[in-house]
């Protein structure tokens, strides 16, 4: 049975100012999947975001991966350096390449962008927003980059966006460290930009764990796209046909 998220006040649409019109608050399931390896989570993703129709329920996914690189589409393979023992993936997102592991928070939105009058620009800019948020709650200053989608502090990144977008719906999504071992990140070329910098909460003064910044995060998110959050268990993720939830 789902569950109410303990938090903030409910959730309220953005300003008109803010982009695209955006639905009263509805329904989207949370679901904590912990600590997973990244292809498992990533072929779920896809049979759910396949299974769904207009009536299904958002739902966002939050998991710490074991480490990883994934490419994305337009992934080039001179941007992984020295992968040494840490796998690499190919994998249907945008961008080039990154590193998840232990100690960062990965959320996955899925959510039916046509239903909410979202394109992608504006979703995008609204994952930015909430975790720029979520940063301020700690006096963390973030801000954006033209033409380099994520959130950077003092320079140096700490949220990397790869996204994808199949008949209106996301699914990948948000990357967020917190408190991690950055040393993988050295051998990348992360995002595809030589030289890069990347930084985590924890080193710009922040949290030492995930479980301070995870409630936030939900939050903003929700402030961010109108959701009223319920938290739900984990997706079976070797489940061939997954049935979307639907609303009551």
């Amino acid at each position: 049975m789902a569950e109410p998220v303990a938090g903030r006040p409910a959730p309220q649409a953005p300003a008109p100012d803010a982009g695209a019109p955006v639905a009263a608050p509805r329904a989207c399931l949370v679901r904590d999947l912990g600590r997973q390896p990244y292809e498992p989570v990533w072929r779920a993703m896809q049979r759910f975001t396949d299974a769904r129709d207009g009536a299904s329920l958002d739902e966002l996914w939050l998991v710490e991966h074991e480490p990883v690189f994934t490419l994305g589409q337009a992934g080039r393979s001179e941007h992984v350096l020295m992968p040494g023992d840490i796998p690499v993936l190919h994998v249907d997102r945008g961008g080039q390449v990154t590193y998840h592991g232990p100690g960062q928070i990965v959320a996955y939105p899925l959510l039916d962008l046509r239903r909410m009058r979202l394109g992608v620009r504006e979703y995008v800019h609204r994952i930015e927003q909430a975790v720029i948020d979520t940063l301020l709650e700690w006096n963390i200053v973030g801000v954006r980059r033209e033409g380099a989608p994520g959130v950077y502090v003092a320079g140096a990144k700490v949220a990397a966006l790869g996204i994808r977008v199949r008949q209106g719906r996301s699914f990948h999504g948000l990357a967020f460290n917190i408190a991690m071992d950055l040393e993988p990140f050295a051998r990348i070329n992360p995002c595809g930009y030589a030289g890069l910098q990347v930084t985590s909460m924890l080193d710009l003064g922040g949290p030492s764990g995930m479980d301070a910044v995870k409630p936030v995060l939900l939050d903003e998110l929700a402030r961010q796209f109108g959701l009223a959050l319920e938290h739900a268990p984990p997706p079976d993720l070797a489940d061939p046909r997954p049935t979307p939830s639907r609303a009551p």
